[in-house]
């Protein structure tokens, strides 16, 4: 009986193993069809080339800067950004270096970093990378998103208000200051203190 249990458990660690190894090989043809098809797209400027990348990586992407923090709003902007960057900068990848689905994403990531900046919105340290979410590592987003409403819970509650608002459903801050009743100086006021606080809230745990 042992012999026939020990036999049984080659067998499934046989198929485990198989299992995972296919998996790998669909990953990676995956990751080659994709390279392949940004490789077209920069030698033939074939518009029907970036219509299937479009397809394939702007929700993605958009899904990628939603996790970041962004609002639904601006995350819709810097999708359409980073996408159109595709489009231009595409006779600049090269795919023994990275796979398409890096080189779009560190995209992604550097208009995230800008929009960031210019927008005044507290920058937390980013991936260099960002893995396609069909198969990525969910720990570390949940583990980011925990400590972002930590952060949150720790502000007064004018100025989460105001964030939550302006992050979390996308308003503008003109529409955050008719829906509160209170002037637009002071939106941006409380939104500046929000951001301050948060920033050093992250400081203090780095």
């Amino acid at each position: 009986m042992q012999k026939n249990d020990a036999e049984g458990g080659d067998v499934n660690a046989a198929a485990i193993t198989q299992q995972e190894t296919s998996a790998e090989e669909r990953r990676k043809q995956v990751r080659d069809e994709w390279s392949a098809c940004l490789t077209a797209l920069a030698e033939t400027r074939d518009r029907s080339e970036f219509s299937r990348l479009f397809g394939y990586f702007a929700p993605r992407v958009k899904a990628y800067i939603l996790r970041l923090g962004m609002p639904d709003a601006t995350a819709d902007e810097v999708t359409q950004e980073a996408m159109l960057l595709v489009w231009r900068k595409a006779h600049l990848f090269n795919a023994a270096k990275a796979s398409a689905s890096t080189w779009i994403f560190t995209l992604a990531r550097n208009q995230s970093i800008d929009r960031m900046r210019r927008d005044k919105m507290p920058l937390y340290e980013l991936p260099e990378e960002e893995p396609d979410p069909d198969h990525r590592d969910m720990g570390e987003h949940l583990v980011i998103e925990g400590r972002m409403k930590e952060a949150i819970a720790t502000l007064p509650e004018s100025q989460a208000q105001v964030l939550h608002l302006s992050y979390y459903e996308g308003k503008s801050h003109s529409e955050i200051a008719d829906q509160l009743g209170i002037p637009l100086g002071s939106v941006k006021s409380r939104l500046r203190l929000a951001f301050s606080k948060l920033k050093a809230h992250w400081g203090e745990d780095a």
